[in-house]
């Protein structure tokens, strides 16, 4: 597993080769996460999820906010204790 990257308009990590992806935008001391998926063969691994977490603590890092528009990233930050009080 990889080390979260921006590349400005998604963040990525590589797992076993692959790579987890969620493509965002900023606006207004936020991110909107329009997007999260992962290879067919990561899925069902948490590899979307730990893509979340590391994205969770960048922007707590950084005092963003987070709006989910994908379902999943929505989903998951509901259901996260750590980093639900991220989302707007």
């Amino acid at each position: 597993m990889s080390e979260l990257r921006d590349t400005g308009a998604r963040y990525e990590m590589d797992e076993q080769g692959l790579t987890s992806w969620a493509d965002y935008r900023r606006q207004a001391g936020r991110l909107i996460i329009d997007h999260v998926e992962s290879p067919p063969a990561l899925r069902g691994t948490g590899a979307a999820g730990r893509l979340m977490a590391a994205l969770g603590a960048e922007a707590r890092a950084r005092g963003l906010k987070i709006t989910p528009i994908c379902s999943y990233a929505a989903a998951w930050l509901h259901r996260s204790a750590e980093f639900r009080d991220l989302v707007q």
